[in-house]
Parts: structure tokens; C-alpha cells; sequence
């Protein structure tokens, strides 16, 4: 039997190139290979933006479309809404109960989150939900006893507290029951943002999946790039790109990247029609997976059935954990 894998997304609405690059493209390789499910979670949305709900069932609508159309197969893969499985909910009150606080506290996504709401909000209190993230993401992963995680280097220390708390539960119990999850590092390339910094759609810099043609180009146009060379005669140097030349190597072609990097180096090619050549590379990567957005967007009654029934499909599985974790407790 193949191995099974587990791995989900917040429900941010419209996916951009880094989640892409980061997360879908890495699931789209691994589904066939692995028993994978992959969630929408709302629940871990409500952490920091409990008070922001009105567009939450289109943002998760949003994301399961951005995931099919990038190629997520639900022929072959589960996918599945966090917040229509409550087990996952009920196993989540389970392992809080045998999860020591300092665990929680250590976390380091946790305390990235905590300081990202404080210097959005000022002295924003921290909620109960919130602290508990952790432990909810533990069970979404043990909800499945998935044997793997597919997820990138910075998220690791999730799996890290699911194994502890994986073996903390075993160890109470005197059971072998939940599986310990190895990490399955995305081996997949990383974009920032047309500012340079971190892609993200609050911030503003980011190229969604969903964009057209000519936002993506206008988009392009404001990347940043050799911010040394000042005229088009100015001869430039492809290392200190601080975006366009990134974005080439991870879209390029070898050939292509040797033109971009002989036009700048020798002051053939200026910034501005490199970055037209740039954005003409990526609408002609992204053109099938738009087309193929329009149609779910157009068939929204066909993502709906796709959701109802991976959620159906994953809460059977899901109910069979919870049960076995009831008996080996020894609930009532």
C-alpha cells in the first residue's frame, strides 16, 4: 500500500506564484506516488482573522480552484474543508489535554504570527485559538495518521511538535497507534516578492495564479532590478538583480537565461524590455492553468461536489482514527 501524506493551506482566497512555486507544484508530483490529502484550513484562518468572515466560503472556494487548476487531481487526491470534519475538532481537545504548554510556546511559526498581529494591531491580545495553533495543526496531520508531510525547510518545527506529540500520546496510552510523521521537504524553488521581500498578498507585491496577462505584465514592469544601473547604455550585472533576474532562473530556459544575462552584462537589452520578455515567459508557464481556472470558476457547482465529496471521503477516514482514540482512552 502506498504511504500516506497530509498537508493543507490556509484559506488566504486567490493563490499567488509563491504558493505555487512552494506548495502546489511539490503535491501535484507527489499525488500520484502517495494516499495524499490535502485540506483548506478555516479553522487556522480564524487565528488571526476571527473578525474578517465575510468572504471566508469564497477564499476557500478560491484556493480548491487555484489547486485544481494548477493540476491537483481529486480523482487521485482528497481534498477536503478543515471545518466539515469535526473529529478533527474532537481529536484536537484530545491531544491539548496530554500536550505540555512550554511545547506550544516554543513554536517558532507561533511566535512569528504572535509578532505579525501585534505590529498589525499594536498590543493586540493573543487568543486562545491562537495558542493552540500548534496543537490544532498536530491534529490535522494525526487526524489521517499520515506517515509524511510534504512541507518546506521553514516548516518543520510543526512536524516536530506532531511527532512529540504523536509519541507522548503513544507513550501515556502504552499504544503504537499514531504514527511518528517524517517531514518530506519540498525540494521546489522559492520567489520573493516584486519588492524583493517575502511574496504575500497583504503586502501587496505579490502575482496571483489568477491574473491575467496584462496585470501579470504590469506587475512585471514594477519588479526591482539592478538598482546600480540607472540608464539602458549602463552596463549591468545579473547577480545584483534583486528580482527580474530571480524570477529568470527559476522560469527560464538555460538559453534564455544566457541571453538575459548577455544583454545586461553588455547593455544590449535594457531593464524594461527585459522584464516584457519576462512577463511574456510567465503568462505563456501560467496559460493552460488559467484557462483551466476559468472553467471552475465558470462550474462552481462542480467545486462544490469536489469538496463535499473529499470531505466526505477524508471525514470516514478521519472517523476511524477519532474511534480507535476514544477506545484507547477510554472515553464513554
Amino acid at each position: 500500500m502506498k504511504e500516506r501524506i497530509v498537508s493543507g493551506m490556509r484559506s488566504t482566497g486567490k493563490l499567488h506564484l509563491g504558493h505555487y512555486l512552494g506548495v502546489i507544484d511539490n503535491w501535484v508530483k507527489l499525488q500520484n506516488d502517495f494516499e495524499s490529502y490535502f485540506f483548506v484550513a478555516d479553522w487556522h484562518a480564524l487565528t488571526t482573522k476571527y473578525d474578517k468572515t465575510e468572504t471566508l466560503k469564497q477564499d476557500v472556494k478560491d484556493v480548491v480552484i487555484d489547486w485544481l487548476a494548477s493540476g491537483i487531481d481529486p480523482e487521485v487526491s482528497t481534498i477536503y474543508v478543515q471545518s466539515l470534519i469535526p473529529e478533527i475538532a474532537e481529536l484536537n481537545v484530545y491531544l491539548s489535554m496530554v500536550t505540555p504548554q512550554n511545547w506550544v510556546e516554543r513554536d517558532p511559526t507561533l511566535k512569528d504570527m504572535a509578532k505579525i498581529l501585534r505590529n498589525k494591531e499594536g498590543d493586540a491580545q493573543i487568543s486562545y485559538g491562537l495558542m493552540g495553533y500548534p496543537v490544532l495543526m498536530s491534529a490535522d496531520i494525526m487526524a489521517l495518521n499520515a506517515q509524511n508531510v510534504p512541507v518546506g525547510i521553514d516548516q518543520v518545527a510543526h512536524i516536530e511538535i506532531t511527532r512529540d506529540i504523536a509519541r507522548r500520546f503513544n507513550n501515556i496510552y502504552k499504544t503504537e497507534f499514531f504514527n511518528e510523521p517524517k517531514p518530506l521537504l519540498n525540494k521546489c524553488s522559492l520567489i520573493c516578492g516584486l519588492d524583493g521581500n517575502k511574496m504575500g498578498k497583504s503586502f501587496n507585491n505579490d502575482i496571483k495564479i489568477s491574473d491575467d496577462e496584462e496585470t501579470t505584465t504590469k506587475k512585471i514592469m514594477t519588479a526591482i532590478t539592478d538598482t546600480n544601473r540607472i540608464r539602458k547604455d549602463d552596463k549591468g550585472n545579473p547577480e545584483n538583480c534583486l528580482v527580474a533576474y530571480k524570477y529568470w532562473e527559476i522560469f527560464g530556459t538555460k538559453e534564455e537565461k544566457a541571453q538575459v544575462c548577455s544583454g545586461c552584462t553588455t547593455a544590449s537589452v535594457g531593464c524594461a524590455q527585459c522584464k516584457r520578455a519576462l512577463a511574456e515567459v510567465i503568462n505563456k508557464k501560467f496559460a493552460p492553468i488559467r484557462e483551466k481556472r476559468r472553467y471552475y470558476e465558470a462550474h462552481p457547482e462542480i467545486v462544490e461536489e469536489i469538496i463535499r465529496t473529499g470531505s466526505d471521503r477524508a471525514r470516514c477516514e478521519i472517523q476511524k482514527t477519532v474511534n480507535e482514540v476514544r477506545n484507547i482512552i477510554g472515553m464513554y
